[in-house]
């Protein structure tokens, strides 16, 4: 992390800064993945468009692999120059240094639908690099339900509520099975990209339901299903909320998933509670805990992770300052690694596009920290994140698989 021009810096420099539009990177989203959130023009910056955003790529591709999700910030030091033909560079205004890059390509997966006509961007599938992300239900219960007139859902999501935008997936609230013609058109998707691209992970996801038990009901019958139709027995990781340890130890007698990855979010129950208060409502901290305990006790360590977002501490209601934030985070860190459970953090940007004059520079020293620190306690602990799981080409807004795969090469 220490080096200028390492990929690791790199990437933790464009993801807190962003980068500035130019004519390059809106010619470049013509013939890439189109990320999910469109540029939006600050005041008084030039807008070609007329229309006060514009689409852009979702993600960067270093020459190593290195995968960096765009930020798009009209105060960014960074801007693309080039175009398709003869490549593109990522210039930083500061020091003229320039990075050549490319960008996640539109597959023509994106483009092409299901044998009744649904497009299978819509059929429960995404992807990052060469991971498949699976989620047929993703509207969140917690986004239904208040207590004392707050929101139960986690501060940072944008998931939202089932609604009319997951009509199309056969997701009702409040039900928990997922309908059998959601999961053939997810079948038909996933055919098409595990045709196209070089998938090395699966990784099954949804929106929570209040009742865990139920969660548990859920994704029983999807991880089944993934299990018969994953024809290229690509590794699959468990992505719902905590489980019941029957249910857990139903997961491993079937041999249903490789690895088990429940998002705790935050360390220490304070934070864990305005953060994610619906988690804490309808489970808890202490019992979230121990049901990432035992999944290392029924798969052992190693392959058990929980996502953590990385910076929601230094929004301004939490009163942290940065090295309040990353200090509180390592023993987060400390802890769940003696425990076996191998935490995953994720940069979280500002919640609902706030303006913070000095938030890059804040949560760059929080994260660089953190990350550093970090990769001396998985060492310690003899963890590290297996290949099944997650790697470099995957990690777009993590960087353990980045630093240890540096470090690694440095000591070749």
């Amino acid at each position: 992390m220490q080096a200028h021009s390492s990929s690791p810096s790199l990437k933790v420099q464009v993801m807190c800064e962003g980068i500035r539009y130019s004519d390059a990177l809106g010619a470049a989203a013509l013939h890439s993945m189109p990320n999910y959130y469109p540029y939006r023009f600050k005041a008084g910056e030039h807008d070609p468009t007329g229309k006060g955003t514009a689409t852009i790529p979702y993600l960067i591709n270093l020459r190593d692999g290195t995968e960096i999700r765009i930020l798009g910030s009209g105060d960014s030091p960074w801007h693309v120059e080039g175009d398709r033909e003869h490549g593109y560079v990522l210039v930083d205004d500061r020091d003229g240094r320039s990075v050549p890059v490319e960008f996640e390509p539109l597959r023509a997966w994106m483009t092409q639908t299901t044998a009744d006509g649904l497009p299978f961007p819509q059929a429960g599938v995404t992807t990052h690099g060469d991971m498949l992300v699976i989620n047929v239900a993703p509207g969140c219960e917690y986004f239904l339900h208040k207590e004392n007139g707050h929101s139960m859902r986690c501060a940072f999501c944008a998931y939202g509520a089932p609604d009319e935008r997951t009509a199309h997936l056969g997701q009702k609230p409040g039900q928990v099975e997922i309908p059998q013609r959601t999961l053939e058109r997810m079948r038909e998707a996933l055919d098409a990209v595990t045709d196209q691209t070089e998938i090395r992970h699966i990784y099954l996801v949804g929106g929570s339901l209040t009742d865990w038990r139920m969660e548990a009901e859920r994704f029983l019958p999807l991880a089944r299903f993934v299990k018969q139709v994953n024809r290229r027995g690509i590794p699959v990781a468990l992505g719902s909320g905590a489980l019941p340890d029957d249910c857990l130890e139903q997961f491993r007698r079937e041999d249903l998933v490789d690895y088990v990855c429940f998002n705790l979010e935050m360390w220490s129950e304070p934070l864990f509670a305005k953060v994610c208060p619906g988690k804490n409502r309808y489970v808890g901290y202490a019992r979230w805990i121990a049901s990432l305990e035992t999944a290392v006790r029924l798969w052992g360590r190693g392959r058990v992770y929980s996502a953590m977002v990385a910076g929601i501490e230094l929004e301004p209601e939490h009163g942290l300052d940065w090295e309040q934030a990353a200090r509180t985070a390592l023993e987060g860190a400390e802890d769940l690694c003696r425990r076996g459970i191998i935490p995953i953090y994720s940069l979280v940007w500002p919640v609902g596009g706030r303006d913070r004059p000095d938030y890059h520079e804040r949560i760059r020293h929080y994260f660089e920290t953190l990350v550093d620190g970090y990769r001396d306690i998985r060492r310690r602990h003899g963890l590290e994140v297996q290949e099944g799981f997650m790697c470099h080409r995957c990690a777009y807004m993590q960087l353990e698989c980045d630093v240890d795969r540096a470090q690694d090469a440095a000591a070749a």
